[in-house]
This record gives C-alpha cells, sequence and structure tokens, in this order.
C-alpha cells in the first residue's frame, strides 16, 4: 500500500509537469536532447568516481526521458522522426553512463577492477542488443518487448548501484556495483536470447500459416441436391436441339 502510494504521487507529479511543459508548447525533440546531455553529465561524474551523485542525475536524467513521450503525445506531435530520435538516443545514453563507468574502473586507483571494466563493457554490449533485437524484430512481428531486463529495469539497477556507493563504508549494502554488473551483465544476454527465440518461434508460426493450404468455403446447395446433380450429370445425356 505504501509503495502503491508513492507510484500514485510520482504519477501526479510527472502528469502535472507534462501538462505545464505541453501547455507551454515545449518541442518533446528539445527534452529527448536535453535528456541525453544529462546522461552525458552523469557519464562524466561516473568516470571521476562520483557515483552517488551520478546516481542522482540519472533520475533526473531519465525522468526527462519519460517527459518526452508523454508531452508529443497530449501535445499531438507524435512523429516518426521523434520515434527514431528518441530510441537512437536512448542507445547513445546507455552506452556514455556504461563507458563512464568502464574508465573509472579502468584508472590506475585503489579502486582498479579488470573484472569490472569486462562487466561494464559486457553490460553495454548486451544492453545494445537487446535493443537492437527489439527494434529488427519488429519489422518481422508485431512485438517484441519479452525478457525480464529491460531498459527501465538496467536503469534502476544502475540508480540503486551508483546510490549505495559510499567508498568508505564497509555497510553489508554499501558498493553494489560490481553486483549490480553482474546483474546486467548476465541478464542482458538472458533477455537477448529469449528475444531471439521468442522471434523465431514467432517467425515460424507465420510460415506455417502461410504454408497450410487454404480451405475453399463449402457450397450453399444442400448435400440431397449435390447427389442428385452428380447423378443427373453421370446418367443423363444431352437433349438434341
Amino acid at each position: 500500500m505504501f509503495g502503491a502510494s508513492i507510484g500514485r504521487g510520482a504519477s501526479r507529479i510527472i502528469n502535472s509537469m507534462v501538462r505545464g511543459l505541453a501547455n507551454n508548447r515545449v518541442n518533446p525533440n528539445y527534452l529527448t536532447v536535453i535528456g541525453v546531455m544529462i546522461n552525458v553529465a552523469c557519464g562524466l561524474l561516473f568516470g571521476f568516481g562520483h557515483f552517488f551523485w551520478a546516481g542522482l542525475v540519472l533520475i533526473v536524467a531519465n525522468l526527462f526521458d519519460m517527459l518526452d513521450g508523454n508531452v508529443a503525445r497530449l501535445t499531438g506531435r507524435v512523429t516518426r522522426f521523434g520515434g527514431f530520435l528518441d530510441s537512437s538516443l536512448d542507445r547513445l545514453s546507455d552506452m556514455v553512463v556504461f563507458l563512464g563507468i568502464m574508465i573509472f574502473y579502468a584508472r590506475d586507483t585503489q579502486y582498479h577492477s579488470i573484472l569490472n571494466v569486462f562487466l561494464a563493457g559486457a553490460g553495454m554490449i548486451g544492453s545494445v542488443m537487446v535493443s537492437y533485437a527489439s527494434a529488427r524484430a519488429e519489422s518481422l512481428i508485431p512485438k517484441c518487448d519479452v525478457g525480464f531486463l529491460r531498459r527501465p529495469e538496467r536503469v534502476v539497477l544502475l540508480i540503486i548501484g551508483a546510490l549505495s556507493t559510499h567508498w568508505e563504508s564497509e555497510s553489508l549494502f554499501a558498493n553494489r556495483m560490481p553486483a549490480v554488473l553482474w546483474v546486467i551483465a548476465v541478464g542482458s544476454y538472458w533477455t537477448f536470447a529469449h528475444r531471439m527465440y521468442h522471434t523465431w518461434r514467432e517467425t515460424q508460426k507465420a510460415e506455417e500459416k502461410s504454408d497450410a493450404p487454404e480451405t475453399k468455403p463449402a457450397s450453399n446447395i444442400p448435400a440431397g441436391e449435390k447427389r442428385n446433380a452428380r447423378e443427373v450429370g453421370q446418367t443423363s445425356s444431352p437433349v438434341p436441339r
């Protein structure tokens, strides 16, 4: 109940922001570009090791990601290019955040870790492949959004890992970014494989359906009349004129 109340409160805040932006005729594409610029700042913070502040900035960046589509729908500015821009810059936002994490763990500090660099790189590749598999599959089948680790889940995990990072803390719940990277790295490829399988199964169904022989509709003539017609055709001879 408490979680639901928080969700309703957050929805009201977002909806009021969307209405305010729509009333001021803000172009949703501007919101998309601002969102990716904030994500670039987030990547820089990760690169310099300021994980907690990067987590806060990541929340703001993804707030813009929620706003642009809603503003576009409310103002009637939903366009093909807008969808393309949003999808493309989302991929850029994902990669720049992972790149910042990779740079931090690759630096010559006490937190240097080749394993974490590898996990962040694997997570970056996996996240892009999950999104690409969905986009490519939906040119063949109606929908391909299966899998448990989609972009919203990845973002939430990164926020949790970032906000939990307090380098001097020895708490069990602190500095969970390496664990988050493991989950993202493994979960992304699992989701990618799931989408590959889902697409294969749906295309197989479509091919089987297209290859099935067409059944001709039955005639409206009653069965008895059909039999009589056949018998007459077999026994009677043409009448000379």
